[in-house]
């Protein structure tokens, strides 16, 4: 970590590897074309990825996230937490669909921008799920759920029902449930687009401390360039232009602006 907080990706092994990733989209005549040069993101690591409606942030999500597979790719690799395959990089290229979703259980947190919370579960409930799709065992799953959402804030909503409870809480129990069940990597879109300002950076700062704390691979979709500004350790965005008609093309670069 740097003298300003910030993660040193250099310093830790990248959870998430990509190489000359491109995937492309048509319909009505209209081509779409994503591509990603390059793109790691280590362990404990904050990554936004910044930019407007329509470049690509959604698809490269659903990349990174196994549930869109890409057209090509030089590499496409996941450092997973599995104690059977732990430290060692599995390459996701043509891996068969019982892998891919088993990764996406264990290995993957997501959390989306309604949230996508359980009504009918309570905090507790909606927390613990994916430990319990998981199998871990119930009593030590129970204390990190509790001391997550104690962590984030929300110790004294457990018992609570979604309904009964803010916007800016029911995001964060969204967090608590992508991190309970101790993934290598989240994913998260738009987290803080429902809820004010002020709600927007406690939550964006509670995200980071806790992916940091657990050693998670944060990345964060957001067009919001002043949420992220000083915060993030770094931030990709996207150059996209029109090479043709009815053809546009989209590819990841660095901002800098982290």
């Amino acid at each position: 970590m740097t003298d300003s907080g910030h993660v040193d990706a250099s310093l830790r092994p990248p959870v998430l590897a990509v190489k000359n990733m491109v995937k492309i989209r048509e319909k009505g005549g209209v081509r779409f074309e994503l591509r990603i040069p390059s793109l790691e993101v280590a362990a404990g690591e904050f990554l936004a990825v910044v930019g407007a409606s329509g470049c690509g942030k959604s698809t490269l999500l659903d990349m990174l996230g196994l549930v869109l597979k890409p057209d090509a790719a030089e590499l496409f690799a996941l450092t997973p937490r599995l104690k059977t395959r732990q430290g060692v990089k599995m390459d996701l290229l043509n891996k068969p669909e019982s892998v891919l979703s088993m990764l996406r259980r264990r290995e993957i947190g997501y959390v989306l921008q309604s949230g996508g919370l359980l009504p009918y579960l309570t905090v507790r409930e909606n927390i613990l799920l994916p430990c319990l799709l998981n199998r871990h065992p119930a009593e030590r799953a129970e204390r990190e759920a509790e001391r997550i959402a104690e962590l984030l804030g929300i110790g004294e909503q457990l018992t609570k029902k979604p309904a009964h409870l803010s916007g800016g809480q029911r995001q964060r129990v969204a967090i608590a449930r992508a991190m309970a069940h101790a993934p290598c990597q989240v994913l998260a879109d738009e987290p803080t687009a429902a809820v004010d300002h002020l709600t927007a950076l406690e939550i964006r700062d509670a995200f980071r401390a806790l992916a940091r704390e657990q050693g998670v691979a944060l990345v964060m979709v957001t067009h919001d360039r002043n949420l992220i500004k000083g915060c993030a350790d770094r931030s990709v965005t996207f150059d996209v232009r029109k090479i043709a008609p009815g053809h546009t093309l989209s590819t990841l670069v660095e901002a800098g602006d982290g």
